[in-house]
């Protein structure tokens, strides 16, 4: 496991964004994990990058508690809560608690209460939503309750990356991380340049050379656009 600078994490992933290193991810052919649909940040254009800390939630706050004991600044808490949607696992408390500790934001595998107070902290969280009513129930803890999480049919562990904003929640392995960003960088400046181009009147077709692709798809009924695509180093989809 390489070890994550978060702050350079954070830098690097203000330029970019969770579609772009979705095309890394698919470039690299790394297998891709995606938080399931549904989790949005409370505030809308949060934007985090950084180490996982895992806590999976048994209806008290004190895993938290435990869980930033772990944590490093800029690490982001990522909340199992089995995607229950009858409780609020964290609220305006546990986010002062952990922006306090130097955490960069939550992701809430749940539902999130004390919205206005949450929104005037400022700390980036990601949940289901909102739910009135705190936890009403009290498990015992497994083994794993800081070690990993589960996302519906995904687990993250300890150490692993998260990048997170108005497009989707993204988990990448830190060894990685820097290969990710790199091409991801790469395809940002690809794609600019190709929004250039078409602001100065040079038509994506032109850039994509689409009559050319249509030729070899003639001679070549099996010839695909991504392959076209790759073969002259377009970077419109992967």
């Amino acid at each position: 496991m390489k070890a994550v600078n978060n702050q350079q994490l954070k830098d690097e992933f203000a330029e970019l964004s969770t579609p772009l290193v979705a095309d890394a991810i698919i470039r690299t052919g790394i297998a891709p994990r995606m938080i399931p649909s549904g989790i949005q940040s409370l505030i809308s254009g949060a934007r985090i990058a950084g180490r996982v800390i895992p806590a999976r939630h048994y209806g008290s706050v004190d895993v938290f508690f435990d869980a930033l004991a772990l944590a490093q600044a800029g690490d982001i808490l990522v909340i199992d809560n089995q995607g229950r949607m009858d409780e609020g696992c964290v609220g305006d408390l546990a986010a002062l608690e952990a922006q306090a500790s130097g955490i960069g934001g939550m992701i809430v595998w749940g539902c999130h209460r004390d919205t206005g107070e949450l929104l005037e902290i400022g700390l980036p969280i990601f949940s289901y939503g909102t739910c009135p009513f705190g936890p009403m129930r009290l498990e015992a803890r497994e083994a794993e309750v800081f070690s990993t999480a589960r996302f519906g049919s995904i687990e993250v562990e300890l150490g692993d990356v998260v990048f997170a904003d108005d497009d989707g929640v993204l988990f990448v392995p830190s060894d990685h991380v820097e290969e990710l960003v790199s091409i991801a960088h790469k395809i940002r400046a690809t794609e600019r340049e190709q929004a250039q181009a078409v602001a100065n009147g040079r038509t994506l077709r032109e850039q994509l050379q689409f009559n050319e692709y249509l030729e070899k798809r003639e001679e070549c009924p099996a010839y695909t656009f991504r392959e076209h695509l790759r073969d002259i180093g377009g970077a419109i989809e992967e």
